[in-house]
């Protein structure tokens, strides 16, 4: 497994099945094809599968799968937007509380892309402020 300070911020603040899952895939990809920008898309495309980042960590999902449409496409096309972490694939209603639990202002009246966008840039502040500490 990697050692805890290889970890990315956001995962050493998070769960450790998370980090575990992270760590795992990563190491396998390592194994594989070397260090490097692979191993560490490999690693989040497996954490995201089991995983959502909701503020400056990850919480498992409450049902395994594809987080957002890049995602469902797979490795082969790797194109399109990524929803950072944020489970897009996720009910306007699980969107909804993860935004009140981020304290989203305006989520009421938010579409469920819309609920998407703010959750991951919410998630983006949350890092980069837990990042600075």
């Amino acid at each position: 497994m990697a050692a805890k300070d290889e970890l990315p911020s956001t995962l050493q603040r998070s769960p450790e099945k998370a980090q575990r899952t992270w760590s795992e895939a990563h190491d396998s990809t390592v194994q594989s094809y070397g260090e490097g920008e692979r191993a560490h898309r490999t690693a989040y495309a497996a954490l995201k599968h089991t995983h959502r980042k909701v503020g400056d960590h990850w919480e498992a999902k409450d049902e395994a799968g594809p987080s957002d449409s890049r995602a469902e496409r797979g490795a082969a096309d790797s194109g399109g937007e990524s929803a950072g972490g944020v489970d897009a694939n996720a009910s306007k209603d699980e969107l909804y509380r993860q935004a009140r639990q981020l304290d989203v202002r305006g989520r009421s009246s938010m579409s469920k892309n819309e609920l998407v966008e703010a959750l991951r840039k919410a998630s983006e502040r949350e890092t980069a402020r837990a990042r600075a500490k």
